[in-house]
């Protein structure tokens, strides 16, 4: 019995984010598919983090003249 008790502690119980089903996983583990989902959603491509324009600036003159580019460049929208 202390064996199965050390299992559920060692484990948590999770739903897959592609089928919804329950399952169990390691504590330390980050899995979001089960694991007969999980082979399927391998050749799916990875999510891609949107990433934030960072500028370095020394003054206001500087700001003004990125806002300025930024604005040329993003003020047409797109042409789909």
């Amino acid at each position: 019995m202390d064996s199965l008790n050390e299992f559920l502690v060692a484990m948590e119980l999770k739903y897959c984010e592609r089928c919804g089903g329950l399952w169990l996983r390691p504590k330390k583990e980050c899995g979001i598919y089960c694991p007969e989902c999980d082979p399927q959603m391998a050749d799916m491509p990875k999510s891609r983090r949107r990433r934030a324009l960072v500028v370095a600036v020394e003054s206001v003159d500087e700001i003004e003249t990125c806002l300025a580019e930024l604005a040329g460049v993003c003020a047409e929208g797109g042409n789909a």
